[in-house]
């Protein structure tokens, strides 16, 4: 096998037993505080909730989440992150104070991680072109509105954060990171991520009685507004 297929399988493998974790720590509502992709990588199992999108929807949309290089992260994660900016700027809409603040949140942090990034390619990789072919991993929430909205996102953005801390938990395995700056961005996305997807599996159980995979609740009765 050659070196170029062997580091191909090794990433895959990676992003396989990754999204294994994710997916089982979110199943079990994450409660292990210690728990994040990488540290437990074996042992897991899969199990494939249903649902609009759920982990079936984003598996189909999960290639951007293999990457090779330190430019490959860099590429992918502006595309990433620019989805969920998108995403989270329709929580302005939200009834709930805590889905606008988390919106509000998302589009500040990612935001400036973006011009991180851009700065970066600039400087480190201004001979490549930057350009990457991003498969959309959330629906379109600009027709929900109330509970519709807010399930929706939480579903949607819980298998789109596993997607970030997938790449970055690759980078750090992998040791892709040409230079230190990067790895420290690739921890922090890593381990902001992973609380935020233990906040939103925490909102999914109390306002709509549900979890990541188990379904959209649109007929079920609405959840505490505050």
């Amino acid at each position: 096998m050659s070196a170029m297929r062997r580091g191909a399988a090794a990433g895959l493998a990676v992003a396989a037993l990754a999204l294994g974790s994710v997916t089982t720590a979110v199943a079990m509502g994450a409660q292990d505080d210690e728990w994040w992709p990488g540290r437990h990588m074996g042992g897991t199992a899969w199990t494939e909730p249903v649902g609009p999108v759920g982990a079936t929807g984003h598996m189909r949309h999960m290639s951007h989440a293999f990457v090779d290089s330190e430019y490959g992260f860099l590429v992918e994660m502006i595309a990433h992150h620019e989805e969920a900016i998108d995403a989270a700027g329709e929580l302005a809409r939200s009834d709930r104070a805590e889905m606008r603040a988390f919106g509000e949140r998302i589009v500040e942090s990612q935001s400036a991680q973006v011009e991180q990034m851009e700065g970066w390619l600039d400087e480190w990789y201004a001979d490549r072109s930057g350009e990457v072919d991003y498969d959309p991993m959330m629906r379109d929430l600009a027709d929900l509105s109330g509970d519709e909205l807010d399930e929706a996102f939480l579903i949607d953005m819980i298998g789109h954060h596993m997607g970030a801390v997938m790449m970055s938990q690759q980078l750090l395995v992998r040791d892709l990171a040409d230079h230190a700056d990067v790895e420290r961005l690739a921890e922090d996305i890593r381990d902001e991520q992973r609380d935020e997807i233990r906040m939103m599996q925490r909102w999914l159980r109390d306002w709509f009685d549900t979890g990541w995979g188990m379904g959209f609740s649109a007929n079920r009765g609405p959840g505490p507004r505050r």
